[in-house]
């Protein structure tokens, strides 16, 4: 495994290709014609060009990313986060070619992608789920008042072939339901190409907590402590932090065994995040498996010492990682990381592409850690995820990170375009934020405070 390609773009190609270089393995960028001048290509040391801006031309065509593979003799494709990371026909593809895959296999993908069925089989592993519905499909809803029932209000409708917070609606009244549900399926129809959603019980101001995984592919794994995600806006994480404030030891030992019975199941391979949400009350839940890198794996990096994409890239060559697990000397402390976006959050978060006239980060070093994929006078597009960077701050302790966090904030500068940095600082500075006090619903709860007006 001599030479990677990375299917993707922005800062988790550039991420990537920090960890191949240090395994000594030779980078192949792809870029739609909207990221030719992208930094994620001038950094590799080779790049082709796949289509058009539009990531259904480019970036989402399974064909021309393994042409563009075979084109540049490249051994194995990463497929980084989002697009067709977890894709399970195109992870098949991918091995069907010759190349290896670093990621789990497509059986597993397939499993867990499909978010009804992967209920079935963690309930079948043992863990314990929130009460749901069967899938519904098509027009026919006919028994959907009594599902409903059954499960009980305020619920969700769900995609069953959704994920990151994407096809997600709460409905609190019987009288809503039939509305939404039509609604989700449309969407989930046009998002993921299936149209079928399931039901599943509200729990009301949860926090979201989840386990980082890694699995060998023969039944073993280990866990590297949890991550909590609760702070989110319109169900998608914007501020995430490890280890939590909510997990004591004894917590913590009983999801990492519960997140390892599936790993031990599903025969597992390469890294994956397993999610709970934990109630108020300490009882916790399973909702879903990510086969992928998350996109907040720094602060899990940051606590251990441990690099996960070099771990993926490792175990995908075939290197022993039997002996691999959470280890007792690492760095410890905490870590946060701030997802630092082109958006308006007076605006409900409305994506606000532009010219970055100036970006200017923080420097990096003493617990400052910085990922991105632009530079001063790239434009922010609006063919794909505004993200612009992960800001990460580690500390001895929470209360440490939290400053570092502050600090950092208060030095980055960005012109030309509306970002939620500002907003980002009054989140972590808050009182309930400094208290571990953090739920789904914190954004909503506190939004007066928040709100830069």
């Amino acid at each position: 495994m001599k030479k990677l390609l990375i299917a993707n773009r922005g800062e988790i190609a550039c991420r990537i290709m920090r960890s191949a270089r240090t395994l000594g393995m030779a980078t192949v960028a792809v870029h739609s014609e909207a990221d030719a001048a992208a930094r994620h290509v001038a950094q590799a040391d080779e790049a082709l060009p796949i289509g058009p801006a539009a990531a259904k031309e480019s970036y989402l065509v399974a064909e021309k990313i393994i042409a563009a593979a075979q084109e540049s003799g490249s051994d194995a494709i990463h497929p980084g986060y989002g697009f067709l990371a977890e894709n399970a026909a195109f992870a098949q593809a991918v091995e069907d070619a010759g190349l290896v895959w670093v990621g789990p296999r497509a059986d597993s993908i397939a499993a867990m992608g499909d978010k009804e069925r992967a209920r079935t089989i963690a309930r079948d592993a043992g863990l314990p789920i929130v009460p749901g519905s069967a899938r519904l499909t098509g027009d026919d809803l006919s028994d959907l008042d009594e599902a409903a029932a059954a499960v009980g209000y305020p619920l969700l409708v769900k995609a069953s072939a959704g994920g990151g917070g994407i096809g997600m609606r709460r409905v609190d009244e019987p009288e809503k339901l039939a509305e939404v549900v039509s609604a989700t399926q449309t969407m989930a129809e046009r998002a993921f190409g299936d149209g079928t959603v399931y039901l599943e019980r509200l729990v009301l101001q949860p926090r979201h907590v989840e386990i980082q995984v890694f699995g060998l592919g023969d039944g073993r794994g280990f866990h590297l402590m949890e991550r909590e995600c609760s702070v989110q806006r319109r169900f998608q994480k914007i501020v995430e932090e490890a280890p939590s404030p909510a997990v004591d030891a004894d917590l913590r030992a009983r999801m990492a065994a519960a997140a390892l019975a599936l790993v031990e199941r599903e025969r597992y391979r390469g890294a994956g995040t397993v999610e709970f949400i934990l109630a108020p009350d300490g009882a916790y839940h399973f909702l879903e498996m990510n086969t992928r890198i998350q996109v907040e794996h720094p602060v899990t990096e940051m606590i251990t010492g441990l690099d996960l994409v070099g771990l993926q890239l490792r175990l995908a060559r075939g290197d022993d990682l039997g002996g691999m697990a959470l280890p007792e000397d690492g760095p410890g402390g905490h870590a946060i990381e701030c997802r630092i976006y082109a958006e308006n959050p007076d605006r409900n978060f409305l994506p606000s592409p532009g010219l970055l006239e100036r970006f200017a980060p923080p420097e990096e070093g003493d617990g400052i850690r910085l990922d991105t994929g632009v530079a001063e006078g790239d434009r922010i597009t609006p063919f794909y995820d505004p993200m612009i960077a992960k800001l990460v701050a580690h500390g001895p302790d929470r209360a440490g990170a939290i400053e570092r966090m502050l600090t950092a904030l208060g030095q980055f500068r960005i012109e030309g375009i509306v970002t939620n940095i500002d907003f980002l600082r009054r989140v972590v500075a808050h009182d309930a934020f400094r208290a571990g006090e953090t739920h789904t619903g914190f954004v909503d709860e506190h939004k007066t405070d928040l709100s830069g007006a």
